[in-house]
């Protein structure tokens, strides 16, 4: 992915409104966003493979999965962790959607997911819980940022269902 990259404490503000023209590697091959028209897409950005609240929201979604293929609806994780991560956490979890491998944080940055965090008393930046809902042609019907894990794919569903 090419994108210009911001100076240190500087956030340049994308246009989220129509999906980005940027190519991303996921763990079901390469794919350009833009090209993904033509039915509802989910975006979600999370923290970390196989944490708690990650596996939570990804059972979710995986678990759902049949009512949102019904619908038209693909789902598309976000996260830092490496590809070969990505590919454990698929496994391991019977993920039926693409994880994108972020690990250069281009994406996040792009959708400006990248916040500070408070771990362990210690300040670090990280990725804050975020959900886009993108129409079947690529353009954004909502978001949701500081999302909270549980019930938040049953919420999307039903959004989703208003949508089609």
């Amino acid at each position: 992915m090419t994108i210009e990259q911001p100076v240190a404490d500087t956030v340049i503000k994308h246009d989220l409104s129509i999906l980005p023209n940027l190519s991303v590697i996921t763990t079901q091959g390469e794919v350009n966003l833009a090209t993904l028209v033509g039915q509802p897409l989910i975006l979600y950005f999370y923290p970390k493979d196989a944490t708690p609240g990650c596996t939570t929201q990804a059972r979710d979604f995986r678990d759902l999965m049949p009512e949102f293929a019904a619908l038209g609806v693909r789902i598309i994780g976000v996260s830092r962790d490496s590809l070969k991560a990505h590919e454990k956490f698929t496994a391991n979890e019977c993920l039926p959607f693409p994880l994108i491998s972020d690990s250069d944080e281009t994406l996040c940055r792009y959708y400006d997911v990248i916040k500070e965090k408070n771990m362990y008393g210690k300040v670090v930046l990280g990725i804050q819980r975020s959900t886009f809902l993108y129409d079947k042609h690529g353009k954004l019907v909502e978001s949701w940022r500081k999302v909270s894990p549980p019930g938040h794919a049953e919420m999307l569903l039903g959004q989703v269902k208003l949508l089609v």
